[in-house]
């Protein structure tokens, strides 16, 4: 399989993609695509680590896996192609960053893409779904890799804010280095987590520009 990783990922991940895990999973997810209907495409598998720089890296959130309906999953955590249905968690990111602003924001479109052209890395745990089957790669041995991506960013960036929402997302948050970075939890932003009063009101979209402009970063532009 071709690993779509623009120059500066390639090299700052040389080494994981040539360990014998990393092969493995790259046979077995040619394997998954050959046999089965699997999203993202295979070229927008690695989609979230072609947008923006490792230097101009600034915020990372952190998705479960793809959306698994035909058509829907963009390469990007929580993002859908633009004549795709905004989903339900993602209507209620949308929710929260109009409270948290206090924006009238009614997007149109589910597309995520200008939050990566801003160094926002919108990364899934896993890369890579079963058509109609949630987490149905959870078996492949995608969280070693991403585990390594944000590790690998935790150690040799400074000043990054990592959005973690949700039980599944807080565990992958687990080796960041909390005096280099700030890290933000809360519930997921699913109906199910929402409702229970677990995502509304965490106020993440404006800590984070807050953050970045107390260490003279851009702030990012989350009104799409």
């Amino acid at each position: 399989m071709k690993i779509n990783l623009n120059m500066e990922w390639q090299s700052i991940l040389a080494d994981e993609i040539q360990k014998t895990y990393f092969k493995e999973l790259m046979e077995a997810v040619d394997e998954e695509y050959c046999n089965h209907s699997c999203y993202p495409p295979k070229d927008a598998i690695f989609a979230a680590f072609n947008y923006g720089s490792f230097a101009d890296l600034k915020v990372v959130i952190i998705g479960q896996d793809p959306y698994h309906g035909k058509g829907e999953a963009n390469g990007l955590a929580f993002s859908v192609n633009n004549d795709v249905r905004i989903p339900p968690s993602l209507r209620n990111i949308y929710r929260e960053i109009c409270d948290d602003l206090g924006s009238i924001f009614m997007p149109t479109s589910g597309d995520l893409e200008r939050w990566a052209q801003q160094g926002v890395l919108l990364l899934n745990a896993g890369l890579t779904v079963r058509e109609d089957k949630p987490n149905s790669h959870k078996h492949l041995k995608w969280n070693l890799f991403t585990d390594a991506v944000i590790q690998k960013i935790s150690e040799e960036k400074e000043q990054v804010v990592f959005l973690l929402w949700g039980n599944f997302a807080h565990k992958k948050g687990a080796k960041i280095d909390r005096n280099k970075h700030l890290v933000l939890e809360s519930g997921h932003p699913s109906p199910m987590s929402a409702n229970q009063g677990k995502w509304f009101g965490n106020k993440h979209f404006s800590k984070t520009n807050a953050y970045l402009k107390t260490n003279q970063k851009t702030p990012i532009e989350w009104v799409l």
